[in-house]
């Protein structure tokens, strides 16, 4: 995939600004909204960029409401840059990132409203990893409490749980009896997290994606498809490559 260049364009007195990639492999063209890189449009080989406007203006209430989700929240990954001021995404709110200075070893994180509150020696550890690990512990916490009460609805056992940071994964479900969840759920909503739980507990019962199991999910999960659908939509915002 290569760029072929950054643009700006005015939608309903916004500006935004967005990137356009062409892709060999792409058959159709496609529109990307990621915290990290803004609005990305990825057009084959035989798309003519001279459409790129036409499309966007005929996209924009998709753009804007997309850019508006998330606003500018950074992810806390370890491997991105992190300051105070910027926002991130949690339970389906966004959060600023409030840093203070302290002459102490240990970091602590605290949430107050909509406000993250950072207190670490900066030069001794980066911003983001301190971040990323407290959202590892409220991910744990938050899954293995829900996957307690839902095992308890579906009727099922399981064996071990798992918080992960996988890239092509929400969850797994294996013939043990093992689950496994990404952190990252944290970035999305209760109702979501609900989903991808009751989604892998059924498999506790049904090892596939039959009609049964799917009538599974929607007896103890109704919207599911509200749900899976949303993930889909956000994967890529939250960071990851897989679809629900």
């Amino acid at each position: 995939m290569t760029i072929v260049g950054k643009r700006k364009i005015s939608l309903d007195g916004q500006t935004i600004s967005y990137t356009v990639k062409r892709s060999i492999r792409a058959k159709h063209v496609r529109l990307e909204v990621r915290p990290e890189t803004g609005l990305i449009v990825v057009i084959p080989k035989s798309y003519r960029p001279e459409r790129i406007l036409g499309l966007l203006k005929e996209k924009r209430r998709w753009i804007l409401g997309k850019l508006a989700m998330f606003g500018n929240a950074r992810l806390p990954t370890a491997n991105e840059e992190l300051k105070s001021g910027d926002t991130i995404a949690y339970l389906g709110k966004t959060l600023e990132v409030v840093t203070r200075q302290s002459n102490r070893n240990a970091d602590s994180v605290k949430l107050e409203r909509n406000k993250l509150i950072v207190t670490t020696r900066l030069e001794n550890c980066r911003l983001a990893l301190v971040v990323e690990q407290w959202f590892r512990t409220q991910a744990e916490g938050l899954i293995r409490e829900k996957v307690d009460k839902l095992s308890g609805h579906l009727g099922v056992r399981y064996n071990r749980l798992i918080i992960r940071g996988q890239k092509t994964r929400w969850g797994s479900c294996s013939q043990k009896g093992n689950l496994s969840f990404n952190w990252k759920l944290i970035m999305t909503t209760e109702n979501v997290i609900d989903y991808v739980i009751v989604h892998e507990l059924a498999h506790l019962k049904e090892m596939n994606h039959s009609k049964k199991f799917w009538q599974l999910v929607a007896q103890h999960c109704p919207q599911w498809r509200e749900h899976k659908k949303w993930l889909n939509d956000h994967a890529a915002e939250i960071g990851t490559k897989v679809s629900a």
